[in-house]
């Protein structure tokens, strides 16, 4: 089948890969965005071997990779390490870049071809923090390049409307509920009207949650994922996860109405529009429901159909990322065989 161009989601929990495969399904390989460095002596090695744990050596360190970090950090009550923080590589941690290449092999692997594009997913420009997306990109861009693909960037939340709005004709508002951040798109027929991001997402809960129940915060990120409804907490663990999320939801909100509001060219929707929403911080239980509630308390300024979750909402920016490449390389296939035909014509009309 030639070429297969990627979908990358590079998230601050997660990383997703997005190929098609030889009969046109999509397929998504994901790992938790995370390392853990442990000292290396004979018997932790022996120990990782026989859990089949995935690990790389690097230097008088082993360091420990994906799930499997995630899982050691908890036993051991240690904090995992992180490429990303708030959103966009870390400056601060001197083996992100190093180990992030490693990890972005596990999940789309070696080009087969040279060039091979891969559409990765950024975030947009935060609303409430002062950084640039310039540092990120290239890390990213440079990752590739060194497992020969061509790296392309494109918006987080513009992913999630390729990837779930089809059949609205690529019109709504596309939200992913990240670690790092909120990434939101307003898009009418494909085209992006209003993007931005927001620092407050998945990290900003477990933060808080670890600081008022005096816990470290990767055990604030496992209490929230152990099935926590949001709409029916079961005690003050639970109840804390709730404050926070309905908190991070309303701002969410006032911020798209606020972006609205101030921005000069949105489009008029002539129908009420869907907001689907996806990322890792939109699986709790409860979700949409309490997003459709703190909608009710505001003006929005658009009518808006339903709040409904991405079919898969961990593999929704990998997917769109896939078929915007996709679209584009068909894109570029046609253009190529256009001009042909036209010096065909010409050579005919001067005999």
């Amino acid at each position: 089948m030639g070429m297969k161009v990627r979908g990358l989601d590079v998230g601050t929990m997660n990383l997703a890969g997005a190929v098609q495969d030889d009969k046109g399904n999509i397929k998504i390989k994901l790992l938790r965005h995370c390392f853990l460095d442990v000292d290396v002596n004979p018997f932790t090695k022996k120990m990782l071997l026989q859990q089949k744990v995935q690990y790389v050596e690097m230097g008088k360190k082993v360091y420990v990779l994906g799930e499997s970090a995630f899982e050691l950090a908890n036993i051991m009550n240690k904090v995992i390490r992180r490429p990303m923080k708030d959103g966009v590589m870390s400056p601060d941690e001197a083996d992100a870049a190093p180990i992030f290449g490693l990890l972005v092999e596990a999940v789309i692997g070696k080009a087969e071809v040279p060039n091979t594009p891969c559409y990765y997913s950024v975030p947009a420009c935060p609303v409430d923090a002062d950084f640039n997306i310039v540092y990120h990109s290239g890390i990213i861009a440079g990752a590739l390049k060194n497992l020969g693909y061509l790296g392309k960037e494109m918006n987080e939340g513009h992913a999630i409307v390729f990837s779930e709005m089809a059949d609205q004709d690529f019109t709504g508002i596309g939200c992913s509920f990240g670690g790092g951040m909120v990434n939101v798109c307003v898009s009418y027929k494909t085209i992006p009207a209003v993007m931005f991001s927001t620092s407050r997402a998945g990290d900003w809960i477990d933060k808080n949650v670890a600081q008022v129940l005096g816990i470290n915060q990767t055990r604030a990120a496992a209490l929230k994922e152990k099935g926590v409804n949001i709409k029916n907490p079961k005690n003050r663990e639970q109840e804390a996860i709730v404050i926070y999320y309905r908190n991070l939801i309303s701002y969410t909100i006032a911020n798209i109405k606020a972006k609205f509001e101030s921005a000069e060219s949105v489009p008029q929707f002539p129908d009420p529009v869907d907001i689907v929403c996806s990322g890792g911080t939109s699986l709790i239980g409860g979700f949409t429901e309490v997003f459709e509630e703190e909608l009710k308390k505001v003006e929005f300024p658009i009518p808006i159909n339903k709040v409904r979750l991405a079919e898969e909402p961990l593999n929704a920016t990998a997917k769109g990322c896939l078929l915007a490449a996709l679209n584009d390389v068909e894109i570029d296939q046609e253009a190529q065989q256009e001009p042909d035909e036209p010096k065909a014509a010409s050579k005919k009309s001067s005999k």
